[in-house]
């Protein structure tokens, strides 16, 4: 199994919201995440999600889950 560290999990936020000309500031504001939160998630750097910030984000770039969090072998 792997490390808590490593989980094999890869946020595609960064290449999301470039496919959508939005800023990471943009998005923090649309989502009322703050901006040290959602960047801690496009750096790979996040240990957990809550349900309620995947579903924000998920709603403004119009995008499945799956699209945004992909499992890397």
């Amino acid at each position: 199994m792997p490390a808590e560290e490593d989980a094999g999990i890869h946020c595609r936020l960064d290449e999301l919201l470039e496919e959508r000309g939005m800023t990471l500031t943009e998005l923090s504001k649309r989502v009322g995440v703050s901006l040290v939160n959602l960047s801690v998630l496009k750096n790979d750097r996040a240990r957990a999600i809550r349900f309620s910030t995947l579903s924000a984000i998920c709603g403004v770039l119009e995008c499945e889950v799956g699209e945004l969090l992909v499992h890397e072998a």
